[in-house]
């Protein structure tokens, strides 16, 4: 039974499911924006709401929890200095994940983490898709 067992194991080893998600939190915080598979976003969306609350409380505790699960001080900085202020006001839920299809070669279910106070829209992510597709159905009727 899996009592009070939260999260997904990922098919990793504790250490090697920890550096993931240590990684994706990094990435994510430094660009706003990440694609990955549906199950890393879900798992990711927990740490990343975690540290965005770390960045809120702004003190001396908080910035050295957040720099040892991020272990980047470049990173920490963007998230009190940048991150956490657009969050000021906002009660928790900084994150969305937006589910993108499944990728071409092995079917995975792709979505995509950001943080909700960006200023670019998914919709051209989705607009990028699209146009790649067209582009193939257009080579496809070029080629009879």
């Amino acid at each position: 039974m899996r009592h009070l067992n939260s999260g997904k194991k990922l098919s990793r080893t504790s250490a090697h499911r920890a550096s993931l998600y240590r990684n994706l939190v990094r990435e994510l915080l430094a660009r706003d924006r990440i694609r990955t598979t549906d199950a890393k976003a879900k798992e990711v969306r927990r740490f990343a709401d975690r540290m965005v609350t770390l960045g809120k409380q702004g003190t001396l505790a908080a910035r050295r929890r957040a720099i040892a699960f991020l272990r980047d001080p470049k990173v920490v900085r963007r998230l009190f200095d940048d991150v956490a202020p657009r969050f000021a006001e906002r009660p928790g839920g900084y994150t969305r994940v937006i589910k993108l299809g499944t990728r071409v070669g092995d079917a995975a279910r792709l979505s995509m983490i950001e943080l909700t106070g960006t200023s670019e829209s998914v919709e051209s992510e989705k607009k990028r898709k699209r146009r790649r597709t067209k582009k193939t159905s257009t080579e496809a009727e070029a080629a009879k």
